[in-house]
């Protein structure tokens, strides 16, 4: 069912989802106490390490050890990891929520803000004294804490001077203006660019439920490539001739400058760009198929049609969108219509399709969602 953003609710401290991305999203940090009551780490333990020993899985392992910073890449063998009685350690695994179906579940939550910015749960298991010291994130955050204890201190940063020499992107002139303790099932909530430092006080596990954060230029780099992988030469006429133009300059004259370039190849290269992003879709298909690809380190297992009279549920890891033309799902975009479309823009919005609207499907849309389900991106719903 979709969520009601005008409802208030205790994860944004009795706030609506609609108040707080009016009051704070991107805008001023919110501590909220008791956000998630009775909350349970989404991972145990032990199982959290034998995670981090996995291929696939991003994980990295920070130690302060007599203020010597050292930052070590998963995979971990247990024994590659210090004692738990140990302080001053971190272990950070990241996608939790691609791996841990409990994570998964934790990150739902979250889907006020469109599922195209959401990025992952990373969990962030320290001993006394752990952190990763002061520094800032390019995103915004929640920091919720899911067992023991963490003390916080925050403050907008002027100074972004790091210290050098080390391992880590730690500020070296960090200026808190608030601190505060977090227990299990508080949360802070960050915008972008402001400063933190959060501190075990014991054993402490917190999750970061992270979002996305491009650059102008890295975003353009990808949908340029996006759009130069879709582009394809028109097929030759009926006579063979070929149907675009190419580069000719009858008027160049006899030069001396052999090593200037011609202005009418500047030219023809100009009208060639223009031409390739002269596809009103082209980058509406090029940013949701881009804003959907799974990262490196997935991968999914080969799986079978969903059954006549079963409803269809996303895998944890599939990411899908829509816009008013495309319905996208990991990485491919197809053209959606009429009633297909506002089935696959709802298993969008929820993750799910009931039986009774898989059966609504058409033929084409139906074959479609076997060939995702084959690929392993869609399970079958009772």
């Amino acid at each position: 069912m979709p969520m009601d953003v005008t409802l208030p609710t205790a994860l944004l401290g009795g706030l609506s989802p609609a108040r707080f991305m009016r009051r704070h999203w991107q805008k001023k940090p919110l501590l909220v106490r008791q956000a998630w009551p009775g909350v349970q780490p989404p991972i145990a333990r032990s199982a959290l390490f034998d995670l981090a020993g996995a291929e696939g899985v991003e994980s990295r392992l920070l130690t302060a050890f007599d203020g010597h910073w050292q930052l070590r890449h998963g995979p971990f063998n247990r024994r590659a990891l210090p004692p738990v009685k140990k302080p001053n350690w971190t272990l950070l695994v990241q996608g939790l929520d691609l791996h841990w179906q409990p994570a998964h579940a934790l990150l739902q939550a979250f889907r006020f803000v469109p599922e195209a910015c959401l990025d992952d749960v990373m969990v962030s298991y320290a001993t006394d004294g752990g952190g990763v010291g002061p520094h800032l994130d390019s995103y915004d955050v929640f920091l919720l804490q899911v067992h023991g204890r963490r003390r916080w201190r925050i403050g907008p940063v002027d100074d972004r001077t790091l210290k050098p020499g080390l391992p880590v992107r730690i500020l070296a002139n960090f200026q808190p203006t608030e601190e505060w303790l977090l227990e299990p099932g508080d949360m802070l909530y960050l915008p972008p660019l402001w400063g933190h430092d959060g501190v075990a006080e014991g054993e402490c596990m917190t999750c970061s439920i992270g979002f996305r954060a491009a650059t102008e230029t890295a975003l353009a780099q990808e949908l340029l490539h996006q759009i130069a992988d879709e582009l394809e030469p028109p097929e030759a006429d009926a006579t063979g001739r070929a149907a675009e133009r190419i580069y000719r300059d009858p008027a160049q004259a006899a030069t001396d400058t052999p090593g200037r370039l011609p202005d009418s190849l500047r030219q023809f290269a100009q009208a060639a760009m223009q031409r390739a992003l002269r596809d009103p879709r082209a980058l509406d298909r090029a940013l949701g198929g881009l804003m959907t690809e799974p990262k490196p380190q997935v991968w999914f297992d080969t799986g079978a049609p969903v059954p006549a009279g079963s409803g269809a549920v996303l895998d944890r890891r599939s990411r899908m969108a829509y816009d008013d033309a495309h319905v996208f799902i990991n990485g491919e975009a197809f053209r959606a219509s009429g009633r297909d479309a506002r089935l696959m823009r709802q298993f969008a919005d929820d993750r799910r399709l009931a039986p009774a609207d898989v059966a609504r499907l058409s033929a084409d849309a139906r074959a479609l969602l076997d060939d995702w389900a084959d690929a392993g991106w869609v399970l079958p719903d009772a």
